[in-house]
């Protein structure tokens, strides 16, 4: 393209860096010298830096030493739940929830919610993550900070059975109200917890109510093997088949973990009528000691698209997707007792172009090309851990690091920049954080907001 001379000038442009693209089969591409033209949130254009030589941006960022990514996305996560990083450690699933989450839950404000959200968003946009998929209690209060922090997210209320149909109706409400929101950076999904906390009426209608208003669903299913084996001997179905004869599978569905998927649930999730994904969290597998991971491979061999996540910093610890996606790729070796599964480039694929489609933004987010929206990130390759490169995939997915991350931009908003944050001030969360922590941690009340017995 060249520019006249009564052009008005570029939103930003990022010049002199690596771009990851990717050609028609979706294979990944670097361009070296590069550069990203953005207009009105938009790429507008990726080309070599020589020919944005002498452009006009209202904001120009010289990325010589940098690799330019799509924004990383993180498909399943809780953000308020950072509140809780750390609070419940080397514990058994039940006692997890039973004994900690569910009852320090119980004492959750709306203020902790904000307060929580905040500082996930600070975490995950210094990462380079620029869109998550969130599903958690008072999601109003994670929807304005989802606007205020310039982050794109794909959101929904959360909601059990014990608490009655006005639950589900409130999960509805939020997603009709907040769809589209913040100049179209939020979309929504009705949110219903998972077959274990959530009976087969409510799912049912949920999957009514999802045809009915044009909403996707996300939620938990076949998170371990113990939640399978339990299904089977109550139900006579695994929880993917409640999925399958509730109608949720003929919905737009993002299954949370899957790492309980059995070989016969395969043939439903092929040939379900919606858009069905799964999101896998790694991490939180390793510290519950579950024997089994999402079978990735599989998954992909039928077409559903596996979407890297983090899950909730209680679990996980972190909401680091950089972490995820190196132990995706190491954990899917180890199983398969294959090295060749998954390369780098392919763990590099689910980070971006199927983690857009688990979230339902495929054609918007997930690649830098023009047309997208403007979600980037920019990773410095110039520390001792990252040099040499002799293979530039393997370089991002085994080496780079979170803290690499120098710039991130969302809808062509830059929202850190050289590591500092612009949207957020973090010590002052901290701050108040700190001290409501007392109050919040507080388990003498012996109330929880649900069992977990599966």
């Amino acid at each position: 393209m060249t520019p006249s001379a009564v052009e008005s000038p570029a939103g930003l442009i990022i010049t002199g860096c690596t771009v990851l693209t990717h050609d028609d089969q979706e294979e990944a591409v670097f361009l070296e010298n590069a550069a990203v033209v953005v207009r009105d949130g938009i790429i507008e254009e990726v080309t070599v830096a020589e020919a944005v030589a002498g452009r006009a941006a209202d904001e120009w960022i010289d990325a010589r030493g940098q690799v330019a990514l799509p924004g990383l996305i993180n498909c399943h996560t809780h953000a308020p739940m950072v509140v809780l990083r750390g609070l419940a450690e080397d514990l058994p699933t039940e006692e997890w929830f039973n004994d900690v989450v569910w009852p320090v839950e119980s004492n959750l404000t709306e203020r902790d919610v904000t307060l929580g959200a905040l500082l996930a968003c600070a975490e995950m946009i210094r990462a380079g993550v620029t869109c998550f998929a969130d599903h958690y209690f008072a999601m109003d209060a994670v929807a304005e900070v989802v606007a205020a922090s310039g982050m794109r997210a794909l959101l929904g209320e959360a909601y059990f059975s014990s608490q009655g149909p006005q639950a589900r109706e409130k999960s509805l409400e939020f997603a009709l109200r907040h769809r589209g929101a913040a100049g179209g950076r939020i979309t929504t999904a009705l949110a219903p917890h998972a077959p274990y906390t959530v009976n087969d009426a409510d799912l049912t209608a949920t999957a009514e109510l999802a045809h009915a208003h044009g909403l996707p669903v996300h939620l938990h299913a076949a998170e371990n093997r113990d939640q399978t084996e339990a299904s089977l001997a109550r139900r006579g179905v695994t929880p993917v088949e409640v999925l399958h004869r509730t109608g949720i599978l003929d919905t737009d569905v993002l299954i949370a973990h899957g790492t309980g998927i059995v070989e016969s649930d395969l043939p439903l999730l092929e040939h379900a009528r919606g858009r069905t994904a799964v999101a896998t969290a790694p991490r939180g597998y390793l510290k519950f000691a579950w024997p089994t991971t999402t079978p990735v491979r599989a998954l992909r061999d039928i077409g559903v698209p596996v979407g890297l996540a983090t899950d909730g910093a209680a679990s996980n610890n972190s909401l680091d997707v950089w972490e995820s996606m190196a132990l995706t790729s190491l954990i899917q070796k180890s199983t398969e007792g294959e090295p060749r599964w998954l390369t780098s480039r392919q763990a590099l694929h689910h980070a971006t172009l199927q983690s857009a489609r688990a979230v339902g933004l495929e054609g918007s987010v997930g690649r830098v090309v023009p047309g997208h929206r403007a979600d980037l990130v920019l990773v410095d390759l110039t520390g001792p851990h990252t040099r040499p490169v002799h293979d530039l995939a393997a370089t991002l997915v085994h080496s780079a690091r979170a803290a690499d991350v120098r710039t991130t931009v969302v809808d062509g908003r830059i929202l850190m920049r050289d590591r500092r944050l612009l949207t957020i001030d973090v010590p002052e969360v901290v701050r108040e954080l700190d001290e409501r922590l007392p109050a919040l941690v507080d388990r003498s009340h012996g109330r929880r907001i649900q069992e977990y017995d599966t």
